[in-house]
Formats: structure tokens, C-alpha cells, sequence
């Protein structure tokens, strides 16, 4: 896949414990040679997570105080819009519905789901609903209370689905658009402690895709809405997100698509490997190409540069971002040029200028 389009990389990182108050990087990213360059920052603090409207007009970030949202120039450069509270502890996944008129956070530490208004400005508006997640899971390490990592869409913009890692279950909410307010209306139950983490659709929505953090595997599930009064949910497959010789004690944290929705990459914390997979449009079944370490510990995100051939990894733990050329043929990911530092790396969305 060859491009000539201009693109930017955005990657949130924390701030606590840094001197550094630059919470946002901003690069240029060298899609030919695979590499980025950092072009400017953005202050703000633990930004734990980044997403995109659908409109691809603004960034909406999460921070200690709640949420943020910039104005995404022309340029790729940001310009703040507003700060909104969320009314409780800081969140660790972002993201809004496909008309981009509603902002949905999932809160780790304290379980709370919370729907907020987006103006046609793209800044926040006020919040429309607070969900606080209940429950005792099994009593061993993080799973015995909730503890939400993710909130998604599906693509016909009709439920929202929250990954609860402490529960190990997915819950699924009817979205009233109008009013801002869930009702649940059904749960998606995973395996006893193996945490789902984060959640996709296929490009077409037919398909979802959800890793599970403790037990290293993404489950696929074919996805209805249009035919039943409730949306129908079926799994179709498991897959490791490890070889068969890996770290004794690991753990899987991204889930990405490739520009092209073509392939689907994920990572492997203590392994410190990244996994990637083609997938099937059709049958959206998955099948591993390769997995291979990434250089760095606790790759926590990873990401496909737009044209298929090179990889990057946000190495949480060693305050680096790694890059590789990625061939599929040879099955290889080999590296291509000397780590980036940068505190404590969270996520990266590339970005079309």
C-alpha cells in the first residue's frame, strides 16, 4: 500500500513524576522511511488517552481534570477548545458516538461510566448520564471490583459496549441520542479472569473484536442489530495473542487496525512482543502473520504506519517508541533506526493532514 499523503502522529502520555508538563506530542511522520520526528507539545496532564471524532475535525483527550478538547488545525497542529469535569476520578478511555454528539469515558479506578454533550463546536458540553459499575468478580488480584477500560460504539451508532476488566464481562447499552441517557439491556460474559480490555468493530461492523488483558487472546464475535429487538452477539473464534513460547507472566494491552482495516495489531506486556494478524473482511476471522519483541517494555500501544511496511511501539516502561520495517512475506519486523524517548507513552493515532 503506497502513499504520498501527509500525516501526523498524536501520542498521549502521563506527566506525573516528569519534569515535563507536555502531556501531547505532536510528530511528523516519514511514512516512506517509517520513522517521526517531534514537531510540537501540548500541555496537559496524564493525558491516559486519545481519540478522534468522526468528522476528523477534533481530538478529545482524557486529564486529570476530566476531559479536553482541540480544535485540529489544518496543519495537524492543535488548538484547545474547552475543559469539562467528569465528576470523578480521571479516566482511562475516550471516545463518541458516530454523529459526534455525545463523549463517552470509561473510569478505571472507580468504575464510573460517564456520557457527556459535544457542541457542534466540538468542545464538551454538560454531562448527560453517570453509570456507576457494581460487583464482586473473582477475589484474585485486580478482579474482585469493576473496573472499566473501554467504551465503544457499535457502527450503526446504535449501543454502546463497555469492557469491565474487573468483572470480565462487556455491557451493553441502549443510547438514547436525544437525551444522553444508557439503559442496559444485555452483558457479553468473557472468561473468569481473563479481563477484556479493549474493543473493535470491522470496518463494515459485522464484527468485534476484544482482547483480554490476563489470559493473552482476542475472541471475534459476529455483531447483528437490524434483525432482532436486542443486538445479537456470537463468538466465532479465540486467538492467542502470544506464540506458543512467551513470558511466563504476560499480559495482552492494544488492539489496532490498520489504515486499511486489512490487518489488526496487538501487543504482549512482559513478553514485550507485538502480534500482528490479517483478517478476513468476509468471515472476520483472524490469522497470525507474526510476533516478534518490540525492544522496549510494556509495549502498551502499537500501530501500523499507513502504509503497511512499518511499525511503531509505545514502550510504556522504557519511556521509548521503537520502529520497524514490517514484511509480510518474510513474516519479519526488523528494526529500522534508533528509539524515540518520551515519557511514559499511552496511545498514537496517526492522522491524515
Amino acid at each position: 500500500m503506497e502513499t504520498k499523503d501527509s500525516y501526523v502522529a498524536y501520542v498521549s502520555s502521563y506527566t506525573s513524576g516528569n519534569k515535563t508538563k507536555m502531556g501531547i506530542g505532536i510528530y511528523d511522520v516519514d511514512v516512506k522511511n517509517g520513522r517521526m520526528s517531534l514537531r510540537d507539545q501540548v500541555e496537559i496532564t496524564n493525558s491516559s488517552y486519545l481519540t478522534i471524532s468522526h468528522n476528523r475535525k477534533f481530538l478529545y483527550s482524557i486529564t486529570d481534570f476530566g476531559v479536553e478538547s482541540y480544535e485540529i488545525l489544518a496543519d495537524g497542529n492543535l488548538k484547545l477548545l474547552n475543559k469539562e469535569s467528569i465528576n470523578g476520578m480521571r479516566g482511562c478511555y475516550l471516545s463518541t458516538d458516530y454523529e459526534d454528539k455525545l463523549l463517552f469515558v470509561a473510569g478505571y479506578h472507580d468504575a464510573k461510566l460517564t456520557v457527556l454533550r459535544l457542541n457542534s463546536d466540538g468542545s464538551v458540553g454538560e454531562i448527560t448520564d453517570e453509570i456507576f459499575h457494581k460487583g464482586l468478580g473473582s477475589i484474585a488480584e485486580r478482579n474482585y471490583k469493576p473496573h472499566l477500560n473501554c467504551v465503544k460504539m457499535t457502527r450503526d451508532n446504535k449501543y454502546l459496549l463497555v469492557a469491565d476488566l474487573g468483572m470480565d464481562h462487556i455491557v451493553v447499552y441502549e443510547v438514547n441520542h436525544t437525551t444522553g441517557k444508557l439503559k442496559q439491556i444485555d452483558i457479553i460474559h468473557s472468561e473468569q479472569e481473563s479481563a477484556p480490555r479493549h474493543l473493535k468493530f470491522s470496518k463494515d461492523g459485522k464484527f468485534l473484536y476484544v482482547v483480554h488483558e490476563l489470559k493473552s487472546y482476542i475472541d471475534v464475535y459476529t455483531y447483528d442489530g437490524t434483525s432482532h429487538a436486542y443486538p445479537q452477539f456470537e463468538k466465532i473464534q479465540s486467538i492467542s495473542t502470544l506464540n506458543d513460547y512467551h513470558a511466563s507472566v504476560t499480559s495482552a494491552s492494544a488492539l489496532n487496525w490498520s489504515f486499511d482495516f486489512k490487518y489488526m495489531i496487538s501487543t504482549n506486556a512482559g513478553d514485550n512482543s507485538v502480534i500482528i494478524y490479517s483478517a478476513d473482511s468476509k468471515t472476520g476471522m483472524l490469522t497470525k502473520i507474526v510476533c516478534l519483541p518490540v525492544s522496549g517494555d510494556y509495549p502498551k500501544d502499537a500501530m501500523l504506519f499507513p502504509d503497511n511496511k512499518h511499525l511503531v511501539s509505545l514502550n510504556h516502561e522504557t519511556n521509548s517508541m521503537t520502529f520497524f520495517s514490517f514484511n509480510e512475506k518474510n513474516k519479519t519486523i526488523v528494526m529500522n533506526g534508533k528509539e524515540l524517548k518520551v515519557n511514559q507513552p499511552n496511545c498514537i493515532i496517526f492522522y491524515k493532514i
